[in-house]
């Protein structure tokens, strides 16, 4: 057998590991895998859908990946929405407008960075008719902007409202307290919030009327938004009795003042002080009062010019100043329903009253009805809600 020369083993050695590298994989090589596809997104309303309802939310998923951003605009505005905390879903937090057109433009990205973009369109439904908030209170002209801890929020509509649902749950009260409140349809104009409880003492409230797009009634839509701030001032509860003839003023807890009073005679039912828990509506430096249903030339007829008058009813109730009845103040009821106090009295009064601010009469068998001026806090909780379309819940922080 013949040797192999020095090049030979050379050339086999070179064969050998030539055929080695055909059929083995080196140790900690790893195989090039394929490109991952392209993301991809779903929208809904779908697109060119119309007659959209403009409650409807503009939903967006993304497929394969994640959403980098998405916006939803038109000539009406643009709608604001929230990405979810993984990033593949996007939706609308506001109404749109109706009779809109609005084009959804998404970027969406795969797990390598790969985007792409899609855009859509869709319009909504239009509106036959349109509605708006005609009057809302607190106001800076009439109550002031810091008001008491009894102050409903009170909002009167342009037009009837029928989807009272819709409505109800736009409107927004925020507080710098927790606050357990609720809504309360008078009619299909009026609906008014206040708390379970008085409003806690210096608690900041903002209400946002998130009206703009929102169903009122069929083919009724909400013209615009609405935002209004106040303040809840010191807690201030007045409380006196028609038996005893004292109002006792208490500030944060403490008495500050008391005050000899004399309530209405009674007799005819008109002449009593109603019993409840009364509001103050209004402060009056000069008020002008008339006996009621009595006539110039009739018995009983009188017109009155009366000075430091705070309202606390529609059926003609104050706490004001009355020098004639200063030595029965304290002792007797003589007025014709008023809730009579001194000169002083009733000039420190209405000095040191907010709107809104509880004033409570008990002793008399006429009581407060809670639609007699703002006798909101006659109904008991259970009451209330019965005129609520969504029922309590906690205020959104401020």
């Amino acid at each position: 057998m013949g040797r192999l020369t020095q090049g030979s083993a050379g050339v086999l050695a070179l064969a050998v590991l030539t055929g080695c590298a055909g059929s083995e994989k080196p140790e900690g090589q790893a195989t090039p895998s394929a490109a991952p596809p392209a993301a991809s997104v779903h929208v809904l309303p779908a697109d060119k859908a119309g007659n959209v309802p403009t409650d409807q939310t503009v939903l967006v998923a993304a497929r394969g990946g994640t959403l980098r951003s998405v916006t939803v605009t038109g000539k009406a505005g643009t709608l604001t929405g929230e990405l979810s905390a993984d990033g593949t879903q996007w939706r609308s937090e506001r109404y749109a407008t109706p009779g809109a057109s609005y084009t959804v433009t998404a970027l969406v990205a795969n797990p390598v960075g790969q985007t792409t973009r899609t855009t859509t369109t869709f319009s909504t439904v239009k509106a036959d008719s349109t509605f708006g908030i005609e009057y809302i209170a607190p106001h800076k002209d009439d109550t002031g902007l810091t008001v008491g801890v009894g102050m409903p929020i009170m909002i009167t509509f342009d037009k009837d409202i029928t989807d009272r649902v819709s409505v109800e749950r736009n409107l927004v009260v925020k507080t710098s307290k927790p606050v357990e409140g609720a809504w309360h349809w008078f009619d299909d104009r009026h609906v008014d919030f206040r708390p379970k409880k008085y409003w806690p003492a210096h608690t900041r409230v903002r209400l946002e009327a998130r009206l703009a797009g929102v169903r009122g009634g069929e083919g009724m839509y909400g013209k615009r938004d609405h935002v209004l701030d106040f303040k809840i001032g010191r807690e201030q509860i007045t409380s006196g009795s028609t038996q005893n003839h004292v109002l006792k003023v208490k500030r944060d807890g403490r008495l500050v003042r008391e005050m000899p009073m004399s309530a209405g005679q009674g007799g005819a039912w008109k002449y009593y002080t109603t019993s409840g828990i009364h509001l103050a509506m209004s402060r009056e430096p000069v008020t002008i009062m008339t006996s009621p249903g009595i006539g110039p030339g009739q018995s009983g007829y009188y017109r009155l010019t009366v000075y430091n008058t705070v309202r606390i009813s529609n059926s003609g109730e104050y706490v004001h100043s009355a020098p004639w009845s200063v030595g029965s103040q304290g002792r007797a009821n003589v007025s014709h329903g008023c809730v009579n106090v001194s000169p002083s009295n009733a000039a420190w009064f209405i000095k040191n009253t907010l709107i809104g601010d509880p004033i409570i009469i008990t002793g008399s068998p006429r009581r407060l009805e809670p639609t007699n001026g703002w006798g909101h806090w006659q109904e008991d909780w259970k009451q209330w809600l019965q005129w609520s379309s969504v029922k309590s819940g906690i205020t959104e922080s401020l």
